[in-house]
């Protein structure tokens, strides 16, 4: 706290330019006030104020400081309201985690139509994977999340099921962009880019298992986070990948094709710890915008790694 309080001693100076008022303001004696002025100096390697008998100015390294101080000071106590808000239960805000891939209009969509059912909570979103969306919401940093399924959810809450049909990105001078609909058989022996396991561990393993058993048996596996990222691998012939429609908007010389109906889907669940109402609906106003199946709402089983590893060019022999 001792830099922050010479902070505020400095801007009561360079406020009042006279250090009797700044004293009398901050409530010490001007010895003191002077003394602060001066370690701060030393710490810094600037001379803050130009002073005589009569006059006190600041100097040019004085007025950047007033500036910079002026802003840390409000944040600091921007900080403290926070901290001692969220401590008295009176914050108003939900954390949310979203995976990083959602479309900025879907989240935009969710926003608006829970501002209008939840007007005082204000929403701080932020861009996690379900890997990390689970870490959070066991330590309480996380009031809700939305998990790629399947996953370990034991002592969360649990909203429907969203169900999306994923299809197949590949370059747009492909034999199989001609295709209106693609059986994944036809893409076996071709490279498939994906997410990191570690992302989502459990839609990773089923993801491939649906690919195995839909007859498309990749000749390799490569990871890529960014959307570009998988563009870029896709591009380069490394192979396609399994997607939503919108990555293949951001680059005309791919294309996206549906893949053969209930071959291969994406699968997403709300969660969140028991008993917080406002958690419970911003999952059901973002299901109702993502398209959640209400029908389903069964609890999802948790991912089993050992027997969802479906061929050796991911995980090596044993």
């Amino acid at each position: 706290m001792e830099p922050l309080r010479a902070l505020r001693y400095f801007l009561a100076v360079a406020e009042e330019l006279h250090f009797g008022r700044a004293a009398d303001r901050l409530g010490i004696a001007q010895p003191p006030l002077s003394q602060r002025i001066k370690r701060l100096e030393r710490d810094l390697g600037a001379k803050l104020f130009d002073r005589d008998s009569r006059h006190v100015e600041l100097t040019e390294a004085g007025q950047v400081l007033l500036a910079e101080a002026r802003d840390l000071t409000a944040r600091w106590d921007r900080m403290v309201a926070l901290v001692g808000a969220a401590q008295s239960g009176k914050l108003g805000a939900l954390r949310a985690g979203v995976p990083p891939e959602m479309p900025g209009r879907v989240l935009a969509g969710i926003l608006t139509a829970f501002a209008r059912e939840r007007p005082g909570v204000r929403v701080e979103l932020q861009e996690l994977t379900t890997t990390e969306q689970l870490r959070l919401l066991t330590d309480g940093q996380l009031d809700i999340g939305l998990l790629h399924q399947p996953v370990d959810v034991r002592g969360l809450e649990l909203g429907p099921a969203i169900s999306t049909p994923l299809g197949v990105v590949l370059p747009r001078d492909s034999p199989l962009a001609a295709s209106a609909e693609i059986d994944p058989a036809s893409l076996n022996g071709q490279g498939l880019v994906l997410f990191p396991r570690a992302s989502a561990p459990g839609y990773y393993d089923a993801l491939l298992r649906a690919c195995w058993d839909h007859g498309f048996r990749p000749s390799a596996v490569h990871h890529a986070r960014n959307p570009e990222f998988v563009l870029g691998m896709v591009l380069a012939g490394h192979g396609v990948a399994v997607a939503e429609g919108t990555v293949a908007q951001k680059e005309p010389r791919v294309v996206w094709r549906p893949v053969t109906p209930g071959s291969l889907v994406r699968r997403l669940r709300f969660a969140w710890p028991p008993g917080n109402a406002d958690a419970r609906t911003f999952a059901e106003v973002a299901s109702a915008n993502l398209g959640g199946d209400t029908t389903d709402t069964a609890d999802a089983p948790a991912a089993d790694p050992a027997g969802l590893r479906p061929w050796t060019v991911v995980y090596g022999e044993g």
